[in-house]
């Protein structure tokens, strides 16, 4: 057998050997996945550099990313947002680096979680430190970096065996992901213990976020998410830091709408624990109501809304799909009815 044979034989194993594992992993349900991380946010970072006036900026935490569907809002509006919201931060940081290092004039959709919005200032804290970790990231990023990204989207868009993220979900099931799960004697027995934390949602290229049917309708697998959430409630022992956290926010609020900016915040709806521990801790009057009075925002509470009462989060936190859907055309139908998507003119 000749050289050329032999690597004829070679590349038609590995095709094999790649169309079987992908075939393997469509039959366990996976689908092929884009992964929600800094360069996926960087791309949609930099279309705010040339968004007119006429432009949506959505940020905020996770149900921000949930709970908003920007196919959905287009529709009502024929304006697609620019998705910045970043799971588990704070959107300070996101918000002062549009207000200070651009000059968007448009609409911001701020989405108030309240234990992350009213979290922290400190640079090293984990809400905070997320979401400034893309701010830098888009800042700093090299072409190479943007060259890598984009010849992986087409992978990330057709093929499930290379799904992984920068979350490092515990069903990843990219090479690193698998040989990482593989314990050895006690290699990792000094890890602290956390519940398993399965991948619950899909992401599309432009950042449109929408909670996987499985979290919906599999109460079993909704109970593992909840189970996290739980784990990190009762580790998290840090009071809110109100006053730090008002203060900062409420300076750039007011520098963007003294340029025309027309900002909106919006609290999403939560059920279950969240929403009692939320009531108890975080009450509506004490946090919420002092921020819309303190920058003097369009402010949309999901509570204020009949349509939007009996919503259930199927974990606590997020809406389902067809609900996030519903949530989106009504919320966006609510906005337009107030003219609060209209900015005011200034001089």
């Amino acid at each position: 057998m000749n050289l050329k044979q032999s690597m004829l034989i070679a590349i038609a194993l590995s095709l094999l050997s790649l169309v079987a594992w992908e075939y393997y992993w469509r039959t366990q349900g996976k689908l092929p996945d884009i992964d929600d991380n800094k360069d996926l946010w960087a791309v949609q970072r930099a279309k705010v550099e040339t968004l007119s006036e006429n432009g949506v900026i959505l940020m905020g935490s996770s149900r921000v990313l949930f709970d908003i569907q920007l196919n959905e809002w287009e529709k009502e509006t024929g304006i697609k947002p620019i998705q910045l919201a970043s799971a588990g931060a704070s959107p300070l940081p996101i918000f002062h680096d549009i207000v200070n290092n651009t000059d968007f004039n448009g609409t911001i959709v701020v989405g108030v979680t309240p234990g992350l919005f009213f979290s922290t200032t400190y640079p090293q804290a984990g809400p905070w430190k997320r979401a400034q970790s893309r701010v830098e990231h888009y800042e700093n990023r090299t072409y190479a970096q943007r060259f890598n990204h984009s010849l992986s989207m087409p992978l990330q868009k057709n093929l499930v065996f290379i799904s992984t993220s920068e979350e490092g979900w515990s069903d990843d099931i990219d090479l690193k992901s698998l040989l990482y799960s593989v314990s050895y004697g006690e290699e990792r027995m000094d890890e602290p213990p956390f519940p398993p934390f399965f991948k619950f949602e899909y992401m599309d290229e432009n950042r449109n976020n929408r909670m996987s049917d499985k979290t919906a309708n599999d109460t079993a697998f909704a109970r593992t998410v909840k189970n996290v959430w739980k784990s990190i409630v009762e580790g998290n022992d840090r009071p809110p830091q109100k006053e730090e956290t008002m203060t900062f926010f409420t300076e750039d609020a007011k520098k963007f709408r003294a340029r025309g900016g027309n900002l909106i915040l919006l609290r999403c709806p939560s059920t279950g624990m969240f929403k009692d521990i939320e009531s108890k801790h975080l009450a509506r009057s004490d946090f919420w109501e002092e921020l819309v009075k303190a920058t003097e925002a369009k402010a949309y509470h999901y509570a204020d809304y009949e349509q939007f009462k009996n919503l259930d989060c199927p974990e606590w936190s997020h809406l389902s799909g067809p609900d996030a859907s519903f949530f989106t055309t009504e919320l966006v139908k609510i906005m337009k009815a107030d003219g609060a998507l209209t900015k005011t003119k200034t001089n």
